[in-house]
């Protein structure tokens, strides 16, 4: 374990956190078939829905944080088990676009409500969804994740 004069360094944290929800995201969905990067698409897809764009999966990389290589693999994945459709764009055939399909919506659904409930828990010490510390770390996240990797 990485630590400082303090303790475990924010790094260590961060990383040991997000295997955490990895791990338990996992574990709640197999019961619906799902992996947590699944998910990940399956619910970003979920929500980009009321835009009314099927999104690219260049667009889906960019907005979940994956990469695109790894889009295109659980994409054709998910399309091969009927849970997601993958259609060229006819304005642009290099473009692949991508929506949820009727069994995708009946799966996702539940898994968003078990990942909200995991949410819920994984909160509660912090004053839950709502709470102010919650806020905090939120602010605080976004702030990290906003800053770039490549100094210039």
């Amino acid at each position: 374990m990485s630590r400082t004069s303090n303790g475990p360094t924010p790094g260590y944290l961060v990383w040991r956190l997000s295997m955490k929800w990895r791990v338990a995201v996992d574990r709640a969905l197999a019961p619906l078939g799902l992996t947590h990067a699944q998910y990940v698409l399956m619910a970003s897809l979920y929500g980009l829905d009321r835009t009314g764009q099927p999104p690219s999966q260049r667009e889906l990389a960019d907005q979940t944080g994956l990469e695109a290589l790894y889009v295109s693999k659980l994409a054709r994945s998910l399309d091969a088990d009927g849970l997601i459709e993958r259609t060229r764009d006819p304005a642009d055939t290099r473009t692949i676009r991508l929506t949820l399909t009727g069994h995708g919506r009946e799966i996702v659904r539940p898994a968003i409500s078990t990942v909200s409930a995991l949410l819920d828990r994984l909160l509660a010490p912090l004053g839950g969804r709502e709470g102010e510390r919650t806020d905090v770390l939120v602010r605080e996240l976004t702030l990290l994740l906003d800053t770039p990797l490549d100094p210039s």
